[in-house]
């Protein structure tokens, strides 16, 4: 199975100083997702928790939404020529009398970047698919409330969970947090979608889904795909420590996803959903 780091030589400058040294590097490879044994998707991740991040992927498919849905998940033996196990394909077998989507070259895929669709139609297939309401009058969003304090220490917790990246650097990471800031679970990847997709695939496999008492904090930027893996999990708060897309605000907007940016320190911008920061002063509507 393949490692989480690898060393590679590399030549180090410094001041002027020439040396040879080894270096730790986050591993890269493909994962081929296959459901009941037919190609679904291939994305580059960082190996280890495989089998969450297919189970995760498929609930961003809409898929899965609960863990008697899915009835085993196993690595593809024989996946070369020579008959080998790469542990670089998955094989999701669903339930039986779990709906299989069209999975054609034609499939109506709506999260990825290839899948053709953007704008109202993107935001459209995310509203009528997602399984949880995040709306304002469903209880448990409604109750999930956190203050900006908690909220402005979440990024220095991820980053101390970080085990990875300490050695390599080059790791996104996405965590789930109590509204109180106790850290639920974290994961690493080399994409923070595959990291998102570690976090609800193994909440999934312990039947925790929906996160509906949830905060989401992710490394990077809030894009529209991270914003709908939080709809499509049920997560009420998503928060990134950098900018998120025009689109990802809509779909918030739109689906009573509260979504906060640029998380540094004790500053933040909340561009949807405000009502669950427990905000102490008024707001101006300008």
């Amino acid at each position: 199975m393949g490692r989480v780091t690898e060393r590679r030589r590399v030549i180090r400058v410094r001041d002027g100083a020439v040396s040879a040294r080894p270096d730790t590097l986050v591993a890269e490879e493909p994962l081929e997702i296959r459901l009941n044994g037919k190609p679904l998707a291939i994305t580059m991740r960082t190996p280890g928790d495989d089998f969450a991040l297919a189970a995760g992927f498929l609930v961003s498919e809409g898929v899965l939404g609960r863990r008697d849905e899915l009835a085993n998940i196993v690595y593809c033996a024989g996946a070369t020529e020579d008959g080998s196990n790469t542990y670089n394909v998955v094989d999701v077998r669903l339930a039986p009398g779990v709906a299989v989507p069209d999975i054609s070259l034609e499939r109506n895929v709506y999260t990825t970047s290839s899948c053709g669709l953007c704008g109202k139609a993107s935001l459209d297939a995310v509203r009528t698919t997602a399984r949880w309401s995040l709306a304002p009058a469903d209880a448990d969003a409604a109750h999930t409330r956190i203050e900006p304090e908690t909220l402005s220490a979440l990024p220095d917790r991820l980053r101390a969970a970080q085990r990875v990246f300490d050695r390599t650097g080059g790791l996104h990471a996405a965590a789930l947090f109590t509204p109180d800031g106790e850290l639920l679970d974290v994961r690493e990847d080399v994409g923070r979608h595959n990291a998102v997709d570690k976090l609800v695939g193994r909440a999934l496999q312990q039947g925790a889904l929906p996160l509906s008492g949830a905060v989401l904090l992710v490394s990077g930027r809030a894009s529209f795909e991270l914003a709908q893996k939080a709809v499509m999990a049920g997560i009420p708060v998503l928060a990134a420590v950098s900018a998120p897309s025009s689109l990802a605000v809509d779909l918030a907007a739109e689906t009573g996803l509260t979504l906060v940016g640029f998380l540094r320190g004790s500053s933040m911008n909340v561009y949807a959903g405000e009502e669950r920061i427990a905000l102490r002063s008024a707001v101006d509507g300008g």
